[in-house]
């Protein structure tokens, strides 16, 4: 098993310059590193994909548990985990929670890993 990163709060998009700007601290580093680990994996790649493509209001998590093929929990846990890192938000509504990209956190970890 991977060993875990620490918990930071890392729900505000990232401030800090690009990686090809010159050496990055440590903090830093950090931050990014929680934010890429949320996306790495498969699946949470597919529901952010599916999410970018959605209207302004945003998917069920049932809706997405059926795209992938999963279960609505195993698909809660995932997004849980893209919320922790900042990338998604959630609201409720009733019995459902419909989920959407944070267009400013994701274009903030664009920004910092563009090499130019």
């Amino acid at each position: 098993m991977p060993k875990a990163l620490p918990t930071l709060d890392v729900s505000s998009p990232l401030c800090c310059p690009p990686i090809a700007a010159g050496a990055m601290g440590s903090d830093a580093a950090l931050e990014v590193a929680l934010r890429l680990k949320a996306l790495a994996d498969p699946v949470r790649v597919r529901l952010l994909s599916m999410l970018l493509a959605s209207d302004e209001h945003g998917l069920c998590t049932c809706e997405l548990a059926q795209a992938v093929a999963l279960t609505d929990a195993t698909v809660s846990h995932h997004l849980g985990q893209l919320r922790k890192a900042g990338l998604v938000d959630g609201t409720r509504d009733g019995m459902n929670v419909y989920y959407r990209p944070v267009r400013d956190s994701l274009a903030a970890l664009c920004h910092i890993l563009d090499p130019a």
